[in-house]
């Protein structure tokens, strides 16, 4: 399945049916009178929150949302059939922008959160009530109040507890498999994730999504590589986990570059908690390990984990930090069936 985290769509709400201008014809009636029905509401434009989504890629295919109109009254005081509702079902994560995305007007945060986004027209009244004590006969109706609509942006916001930032090449991917069954793809060139990843990480008695973003490169804030288009899948995250790569020729120039660009991608991703992990460790000697702890420690201002996504060295001690970062399981609830860090399952894209 195709990743696809932004769509414009056009949306228009049901428009309401006119009013009837009708008068009674009856037997032993003398002089009858006005009997239009008021013509039914129009259609809402409604968009729902679903479990089971995780792309936007039905939107490139289906781009105009028009919900039924209301139908006309009739004779005999009867009222038009209303539009039936016109929902829109979007993953969870989902924000609805303005068309020029300055303004967020919805934003889906739970499973089968439901909201009235445009409301449907009200049907026009029938001459039945415009009759007065001086206007027994009116022909007057209403034709029905119009339609909302207009463009929109839908933009996914993937729901995970943690994120992986880093350069190209850092591990993230590795790791990502190493702790979830996520298979991401793995290669010796940059740039091998070129949309996020998901996986659910289960890890003593606890229970946490982490994604996986492409890497940052220098200036990605102003669109080199792959740009940082796919940070915004971070912004919900309550801890970051900042991988390096030892192997990189200073990791400390490594670290700062990420950071810098975090911080002018704004968005409260720079003061967001975060772990530091020297990754690759395996390809090193201790000696070496422990000069490069300390220079990367000395330019984050905090404890660096030295690990290995490959071998499992050193993950089950950021798996601890990042649960401490996020904090208690929300109602504390605890998995029946923990398995420890290799009980694993995970949120396909």
């Amino acid at each position: 399945m195709h990743f696809l985290d932004q769509a414009k769509i056009f949306v228009r709400s049901g428009s309401g049916g006119p009013g009837a201008v009708s008068f009674r014809r009856e037997k032993f009636i003398e002089y009858g009178g006005p009997d239009g029905g008021n013509g039914g509401k129009g259609g809402d434009i409604v968009f729902e929150a679903v479990a089971g989504l995780n792309t936007l890629i039905d939107f490139r295919y289906t781009q105009h949302f028009r919900a039924p109109r209301g139908s006309g009254g009739s004779g005999s005081n009867r009222t038009g059939a209303g539009g039936d509702d016109l929902v829109i079902k979007v993953p969870v994560g989902t924000q609805i922008l303005s068309e020029d995305k300055e303004d967020v007007l919805l934003d889906f945060t739970e499973v089968g959160q439901r909201e009235v986004f445009m409301r449907g027209g009200d049907g026009g009244r029938g001459n039945a009530s415009y009759k007065t004590s001086t206007n027994r006969a009116p022909r007057q109706h209403g034709t029905g109040w119009p339609s909302e609509e207009g463009w929109i942006w839908l933009r996914l916001k993937l729901l995970a507890d943690a994120g992986l930032v880093g350069l190209p090449n850092a591990g993230k991917s590795t790791f990502i498999n190493a702790v979830t069954n996520a298979q991401a793809k793995v290669g010796e060139y940059a740039f091998t994730t070129t949309r996020p990843q998901l996986g659910v990480v289960r890890h003593k008695q606890r229970e946490f999504v982490i994604a996986d973003i492409p890497g940052l490169i220098e200036g990605a804030a102003d669109g080199a590589g792959i740009g940082d288009r796919f940070l915004g899948h971070i912004e919900r995250c309550r801890v970051l986990l900042h991988l390096v790569d030892a192997n990189d020729e200073d990791v400390a120039e490594s670290y700062r570059v990420v950071r810098a660009e975090l911080e002018n991608y704004g968005a409260g991703l720079v003061d967001k908690p975060y772990v530091v992990a020297l990754n690759k460790i395996d390809t090193l000697d201790d000696e070496l390990i422990a000069a490069l702890s300390a220079e990367l420690e000395s330019a984050s201002g905090r404890p660096v984990l030295p690990i290995s996504g490959v071998s499992g060295t050193g993950v089950d001690w950021v798996l601890d930090e990042m649960i401490e970062a996020i904090g208690p399981a929300p109602g504390g609830a605890v998995p029946a069936n923990d398995e420890g860090s290799d009980a694993i399952s995970w949120s396909p894209l």
